[in-house]
């Protein structure tokens, strides 16, 4: 029997096509391969277990995979050492063959890694990483913020601690790099600007053990000071801030770190009534925080802190910006362009959206350790609306000025 020519012609086609590979979809791209390094040991491992906790946990909650497409984080640990971050990171981005890159904790860390990143065009985003300058007078083209930076949470304190506290002479004690110089900077320009006097700086190292011989240094005659800790350190100062009898004579006041839950969990009666400024309390009194702190007890047997809700932060712009250009994270170009226009508007931390130099304008809440229910708490005691990095000053007047550093604003009033 003769085949007709018009079923001829189906048949080759179908067999052409049965012998043709589809067309490449989203599983067929495979993972996308996020890069991830904390400090997992040292001195800051117990923020470094936050803040990967929490960046794990979306990922679970929306089953590791975001466009069609499975996603993988690979951890790694940096120690908290800055070269040994840039080692981990060149591993992850040569060895992993990793998308993007995520992670990072000190100012120093996230300022030594910038030339590897540009250089390689890596897509990145820093969720709790706060150096001023990446985001200002040296804007990195290929990383984004999704914290903060260092002077974003204390400018609003300056302000608070003149106008509501009412005080006038200060002086300020904090960790001599980058973060403590940077986040000093910003309180004391603005306490300054609105009339107060910093009458006196002190610098400590990072791997102090004993405060004693600092606290003796201060002033007698100041009526408040402004500390800037993060992790043990913090906890360490808060203690012997009261062991030396300045607790109720001096009014304590600081940068968020200060007193954040994963070491106010380990403070007593000491920590009652220091007051600091921070972008996220776990108290926080918002859909999107009552959902994540359930989720992240339930899951870690510990409550939530600021280092777990950046965490949690950064995974939700890589989702969100992911989604955005249907799972094409390998135009790197497309894929740092979507990061830099997420807004999240109902974050654990309160509504956030990234500036033009890859920052993010949110809430900035003062803060007053209380006792609730046998348990010490951050309480919101006011908000600062949207608070951009830049504070209240023009951008082009600010960015004009010097960096804050060890000697910035210069101690005009130090006796």
């Amino acid at each position: 029997m003769r085949i007709p020519e018009w079923f001829a012609v189906m048949l080759a086609a179908a067999v052409l096509l049965a012998a043709s590979p589809p067309p490449a979809g989203a599983g067929e791209r495979g993972p996308i391969r996020i890069g991830y390094f904390a400090p997992l040991t040292g001195a800051f491992s117990q923020i470094g277990k936050d803040m990967t906790d929490g960046f794990t946990l979306f990922w679970e909650e929306v089953g590791n995979q975001v466009a069609g497409r499975k996603v993988e984080v690979i951890v790694e640990d940096s120690e908290g050492v800055p070269a040994t971050a840039k080692t981990k990171v060149q591993r992850l981005v040569e060895h992993h063959k990793v998308h993007t890159v995520a992670g990072g904790l000190l100012a120093a860390t996230g300022y030594a890694l910038v030339p590897y990143l540009e250089q390689n065009r890596i897509p990145t985003v820093y969720p709790v990483t706060a150096p001023d300058d990446i985001t200002q007078r040296k804007p990195a083209r290929w990383v984004i913020r999704t914290a903060h930076t260092a002077s974003q949470l204390t400018h609003p304190m300056g302000e608070y601690a003149y106008k509501v506290l009412g005080l006038r002479r200060v002086a300020t004690i904090g960790m001599d790099y980058a973060f403590g110089w940077e986040g000093n900077g910003g309180f004391q320009r603005v306490f300054e600007d609105h009339g107060g006097k910093v009458v006196q700086r002190i610098w400590t190292p990072l791997n102090v053990q004993d405060y004693g011989p600092y606290l003796a240094l201060l002033k007698k005659d100041i009526d408040g000071v402004f500390a800037n800790f993060t992790g043990g350190l913090s906890a360490r100062f808060v203690k012997q801030w009261n062991e030396f009898g300045l607790k109720g004579r001096v009014v304590l006041i600081g940068i968020g770190t200060l007193t954040d839950e994963n070491v106010l969990k380990g403070m007593g009666d000491e920590a009652l009534g220091v007051t600091t400024s921070l972008h996220y309390s776990a108290v926080l009194d918002n859909p999107a925080n009552k959902k994540f702190e359930g989720a992240y007890e339930k899951k870690y047997g510990r409550s939530t802190s600021l280092n777990s809700m950046q965490g949690y932060t950064g995974a939700r712009f890589y989702y969100e910006a992911i989604k955005a250009i249907g799972g094409d994270v390998e135009d790197r170009e497309k894929f740092i362009q979507a990061l830099r226009r997420v807004e999240v508007k109902d974050d654990p931390r309160g509504p956030m959206r990234m500036d033009d130099l890859g920052n993010p304008e949110q809430n900035v809440y003062i803060r007053k350790v209380e006792r609730l229910g046998g348990k010490l708490q951050n309480s919101i005691v006011h908000t600062y609306p949207m608070v951009s990095q830049f504070w209240t000053y023009k951008k082009e007047d600010y960015l004009r000025q010097p960096l804050y550093d060890r000697n910035n604003p210069p101690c005009r009033f130090c006796e």
